[in-house]
């Protein structure tokens, strides 16, 4: 399961892994705008975290590191959705892994600075995700991407079979992350 935490939208991602091919099983994302309570925001975070981990059981979490940007207040009110998330996710048994924002973009398009839109771009491509069914909101492919970074860096392909013969094999060996044109 895909985290990507925000305190206005939360973006949550759900993948299945099958014989080393990465399959959707939901996406979405959890509206906190509505809210004006901080804390009662941080409540609905964590009372929807898990209701996912208790509708999906995931193995593993990945979750969306808070990026450091010019307002102090934002990234404390960011840093503390990504916490009560991770708290959601432990008080369950279930692994945490944080990722920087652009390893993950690294990880998914090949370009840390990708934009959300590319990002979305290739998840959707990766995941086969019919354009009628792409989200609105990208904070929702934005937790995929989080789910499929920490699939590539923990099970993927590029971590198993990291030895190949020639680009061929190489290709091969990366069913659904490269297509072989």
């Amino acid at each position: 399961m895909g985290i990507d935490p925000g305190t206005t939208i939360l973006g949550y991602g759900i993948i299945e892994c099958v014989n080393r091919n990465i399959v959707l099983q939901a996406m979405g994302v959890l509206h906190l705008e509505k809210y004006n309570d901080h804390h009662l925001k941080l409540k609905k975070i964590f009372e929807r975290t898990i209701e996912l981990i208790e509708g999906f059981k995931p193995d593993e979490v990945a979750i969306e590191a808070p990026f450091f940007g010019k307002n102090v207040q934002s990234m404390l009110k960011l840093g503390r959705a990504q916490g009560v998330a991770i708290a959601a996710a432990l008080s369950r048994g279930i692994s945490v892994t944080e990722y920087a924002p652009r390893k993950i973009k690294q990880s998914i398009t090949g370009n840390g600075n990708a934009s959300k839109e590319q990002v979305a771009a290739m998840v959707q491509q990766l995941l086969k995700i019919p354009s009628v069914d792409m989200p609105e909101k990208l904070d929702a492919t934005d937790g995929l991407a989080a789910a499929v970074c920490h699939y590539y860096q923990t099970s993927g392909p590029s971590v198993t079979d990291n030895k190949h013969s020639s680009w061929s094999a190489f290709i091969k060996a990366q069913p659904g992350r490269i297509k072989n044109k």
